[in-house]
C-alpha cells in the first residue's frame, strides 16, 4: 500500500527539484525526507530516485508515480470537498494568500462580509506575492490563493493547482499634478517608481515604457505599490499603477489612460479538487462579490 504522506512527498520533490527545497518546503528536515522517500520505493518495489551530481532525480518509474500521485491528490480534495456539509453553518479555517494591493483594498471588504454572514468561518490572511505563494498553495501552506497577471506576462502554470477568474483591474499611468504632462511618451527624461526587477509588475510596465520610446529611468525601487503613490504625490516619480491601488485618493497625483487600456487580470487559485469545499466557496463569493470589476 502506497501512503499518501509520502507520496506527496515524491510529488513535491518533482515540483521544487532538490529534497533540501522539499524539507523547507514541508518544515522537515532533509534526512527525514530522504528516509521517507526510501520507504515509498520499498512500497512501490521499484527505484523512484537515481543520483545526480550530488543530487538526485526521478527514474521514469518515478515520473509515472508522480503523475499518478497527483491524480490521487486532487481527488482526496474532491472527496474532502463532497464530504463537508453542504447545509447548515459555513465553519472550519481558510488560509488565504494576496497580494499587496487585494489585501489593502479588497480582502477587509470581503472579510467584513463574511463575518457577518458566516460567523463560524476563520480566515487567515498572509500577503504574499503570486510567484510565491502559488507554490505554497500545492504544499499545503494556503487554501487559496489571490493572484495577479499582467498583461502578456502570463505567470508560470503550477501543477496542482486550479484558478477561476475574479476580475480585470485597469492598469493607469499616474504622475504628479505639477508635471502638467499629457501621456507616457512626455515622461522619458521623468524618474520612475517602479517594483523590483524580475517581477511580472516590473517586466511590463518597462516594456510598455519601450514601446512608448524610451528606457525607463527607474529611480525609486519597491514591492509597496502606496510607496509608489506617495513618491508620485509628492512630486518625485511617475508610476504605472492598477486601479486597486486607488491613486484617485492620493493628493497631488492624477491618472491618465495608457494606449491599449491594459488590464491585470485578478483571480482566486485552490489546490487542484479543493474548489468545492463550502468553505472555499463563501470565501471566493464573498471576494466576486466586492471587486470592483467583474469578468463577464
Amino acid at each position: 500500500m502506497l501512503d499518501v504522506k509520502r507520496l506527496r512527498l515524491l510529488v513535491e520533490l518533482s515540483r521544487r527539484g532538490t529534497i533540501a527545497a522539499v524539507a523547507q518546503a514541508l518544515s522537515y528536515s532533509p534526512s527525514a525526507v530522504s528516509q521517507q522517500l526510501g520507504v515509498l520505493e520499498r512500497e512501490a518495489g521499484v527505484a523512484l530516485l537515481e543520483p545526480s551530481g550530488r543530487r538526485v532525480r526521478l527514474t521514469p518509474e518515478g515520473e509515472v508515480l508522480v503523475a499518478h500521485a497527483e491524480t490521487v491528490l486532487a481527488e482526496l480534495e474532491r472527496a474532502r470537498a463532497a464530504l463537508a456539509p453542504s447545509e447548515g453553518p459555513v465553519t472550519g479555517t481558510v488560509r488565504v494568500a494576496a497580494f499587496q494591493s487585494a489585501v489593502l483594498t479588497l480582502v477587509p471588504v470581503a472579510l467584513t462580509a463574511l463575518h457577518r454572514e458566516h460567523p463560524g468561518l476563520r480566515v487567515e490572511v498572509t500577503e504574499m506575492e503570486p510567484e510565491v505563494s502559488l507554490p505554497a498553495l500545492v504544499s499545503g501552506d494556503h487554501d487559496l490563493v489571490l493572484g495577479e497577471e499582467y498583461p502578456h506576462h502570463p505567470l508560470p502554470r503550477v501543477r496542482g493547482a486550479e484558478r477561476e477568474p475574479l476580475f480585470e483591474d485597469p492598469l493607469r499611468l499616474v504622475v504628479p499634478k505639477a508635471w502638467g504632462v499629457g501621456s507616457l511618451a512626455d515622461l522619458a527624461d521623468r524618474p520612475f517608481a517602479m517594483e523590483p526587477r524580475g517581477t511580472t509588475s516590473r517586466e511590463w510596465a518597462a516594456a510598455v515604457c519601450r514601446e512608448a520610446g524610451f528606457e525607463p529611468d527607474v529611480r525609486y525601487t519597491s514591492t509597496d505599490l502606496q510607496v509608489h503613490l506617495r513618491l508620485v504625490g509628492e512630486g518625485l516619480a511617475a508610476a504605472l499603477l492598477p486601479e486597486l491601488a486607488d491613486p484617485d485618493r492620493q493628493d497631488g497625483v492624477r491618472t491618465a489612460p495608457l494606449a491599449g487600456d491594459p488590464v491585470r487580470r485578478v483571480f482566486a487559485a485552490t489546490r487542484t479538487g479543493a474548489r468545492g469545499r463550502p468553505a472555499l466557496r463563501a470565501v471566493v463569493a464573498a471576494l466576486r462579490a466586492v471587486a470592483p470589476v467583474r469578468v463577464p
